[in-house]
């Protein structure tokens, strides 16, 4: 028998019972699903057996790991659907390409054909193995084994994968057949999965989802077509230098060929930089170039960056940070717990900045104000500006998209840019790298370089820094005139070395102490870069340090 404490509940358990049947006991207690254990600081799926006496925490679809766990598995389930309507390589060719919103893109690489028809083929199958309930079993392989089994199987990124770990054993999953390695954890069975939905969507498929604040409800596709075209792009520029996952990066690293990866990938982002630039030029009489985008996407660099190649095409380009009309400390609105909420519309002086912003455009010269963030107050130190012919502001800040933060302003006079980090390679086919997880290691780097705060600190403060991009950024990411993805195919092989110690101080008794493992297995599949021979202009040193601009 195991003694077993559940919220301060103790109970006795004979040998053989899983964490399931106890999650079975409690979930009424809970107001989600419960999606995967903890026992004894160590996460435990829910087939796993009690094999000591623990203390367990359970987590549901609403927490960060019992989420993930979700989409992980209904993605299993989804190529598991492909592999018994189409076949086994159908679902090999499937690769789970990125998000849109609530819905993951699974590109089948033209072997099954993008139709509402086979949509509902594939979710038609799905819906048949969460009535049967269908097992997800966990099996150990030796490295050697695993990597033959997907030889085999003809999954070659998870067989390129599998040639750098460093561990002696893998594990995969298995459901009535079908084999399928992830990294993270699954659910117990299918019967688990019950919101979800598929649907065509231009050459693939999307898989949609609840999202993890609301967990038991799949809302409607929101078509975003400026994003999914930034996405695709970004995904046949990685295919076409031959980088599509983390086994192709390693390959390059180990051939000695990351100095000209750099320069190649640096050389694209500066083209793309470049044709933003000409197009502004060429919209006679934008004054306002406004720049918005989430936490870390490298908006600084890029601003800076932009500004050079205006100014290469006969611009005059100054820098202006919406942070700068932050109303006075007293007068920030408050968040439902009481804290200063800076990140929501109301913190700007929207009336001031269009005021200003207007005077400016109509040729009057205006004095530009400074936020004191020790005091909390707007200052003013005679930075005056008068806008000449070939003058631009190039304005940086969350809300720099939505047009309430600018209604003053004429249409025309405004050109919008939507920046994020959007990870434009995977794990492997099946396996993609959420943009979020790459934005978070940069900020990580960041905090602890520049700001002395230790990444306890910076995962502990990550949700409330996705509620605001929920709210202020992603809503209005289609009103951008241009979006540039500031991904760098290399960059996380480089965070790597600056990541990894800061999340190994994160002690097993704290909360962000499962994010902190989460993120080192994640680094584990890469190998290092060092960062010496980045351009002291890339966006990357924006968060490593060494840029040669004002970071």
């Amino acid at each position: 028998m195991y003694r077993v404490t559940v919220n301060g509940e103790e109970k006795t358990y004979p040998q053989g019972t899983t964490y399931e049947q106890v999650a079975e006991e409690y979930q009424q207690e809970y107001g989600n699903l419960i999606a995967v254990a903890a026992a004894n600081g160590k996460i435990r799926e829910l087939f796993k057996r009690l094999t000591r006496d623990c203390k367990i925490d359970f987590f549901t679809l609403r927490d960060e790991v019992g989420y993930k766990t979700y989409v992980r598995t209904a993605t299993m389930l989804f190529l598991k659907g492909v592999y018994d309507v189409f076949g086994a390589e159908a679902a090999q060719r499937c690769r789970v390409d990125f998000a849109i919103g609530h819905g993951s893109f699974i590109n089948p690489n033209g072997m099954i054909e993008a139709t509402g028809e086979n949509a509902s083929k594939i979710k038609a199958r799905m819906l048949d193995a969460v009535a049967r309930k269908l097992p997800f079993m966990k099996k150990s392989y030796p490295i050697d084994d695993a990597i033959e089994l997907f030889r085999k199987k003809g999954m070659t990124d998870k067989e390129k994968l599998f040639h750098y770990r460093r561990s002696s054993s893998v594990n995969i999953y298995e459901i009535d057949g079908y084999y399928d390695y992830y990294y993270g954890y699954m659910l117990p069975n299918a019967g688990y999965v019950r919101w979800f939905d598929v649907i065509s969507y231009e050459d693939g498929f999307m898989l949609l989802l609840p999202t993890r604040n609301n967990p038991t409800v799949v809302e409607p596709f929101s078509e975003r077509r400026k994003l999914y075209e930034t996405l695709r792009e970004s995904e046949k520029w990685g295919a076409g230098i031959g980088l599509e996952s983390v086994g192709d990066l390693n390959d390059r690293i180990c051939d000695g060929e990351m100095n000209d990866l750099i320069l190649v990938q640096e050389a694209e982002q500066e083209r793309r930089i470049g044709e933003i630039a000409r197009d502004i030029v060429d919209r006679n009489g934008v004054k306002f170039v406004m720049i918005a985008g989430p936490s870390s996407s490298g908006k600084t660099s890029f601003s800076h960056r932009l500004s050079i190649q205006l100014r290469t095409m006969g611009k005059t380009p100054h820098p202006i940070a919406l942070d700068d009309y932050f109303v006075d400390r007293e007068l920030t609105p408050r968040d439902e717990n009481g804290d200063y909420n800076f990140e929501c519309l109301g913190a700007i002086d929207t009336v001031k900045f269009n005021e200003d912003m207007t005077k400016l455009l109509a040729g009057e010269r205006i004095e530009l104000p400074t936020f004191n963030f020790k005091i909390g107050r707007r200052e003013y130190h005679g930075n005056y500006m008068q806008l000449g012919s070939d003058d631009i502001l190039v304005i940086e800040g969350i809300h720099g998209l939505n047009e309430k933060m600018s209604y003053a302003l004429p249409a025309e006079s405004k050109y919008k840019i939507y920046i994020s980090a959007l990870t434009n390679i995977n794990i492997d086919e099946h396996n993609r790298i959420p943009t979020t997880d790459g934005r978070l290691l940069r900020r990580l780097v960041r905090d602890a370089r520049t700001r002395g705060a230790d990444a306890r600190r910076t995962i502990s403060m990550w949700p409330s820094v996705r509620r605001g991009e929920e709210e202020n950024i992603f809503p209005f990411q289609e009103e951008a005139d241009a979006m540039f993805n500031s991904v760098l195919i290399y960059e996380l092989a480089v965070l790597k070395p600056f990541a990894e110690p800061l999340l190994f101080k994160i002690s097993k008794d704290e909360p962000e102490y499962y994010e902190a493992k989460r993120l080192l297995k994640f680094l584990d599949y890469f190998l290092s870069v060092p960062s010496e021979n980045l351009p002291n202009n890339s966006i990357c040193r924006e968060f490593v340090g060494g840029s040669c601009f004002r970071v």
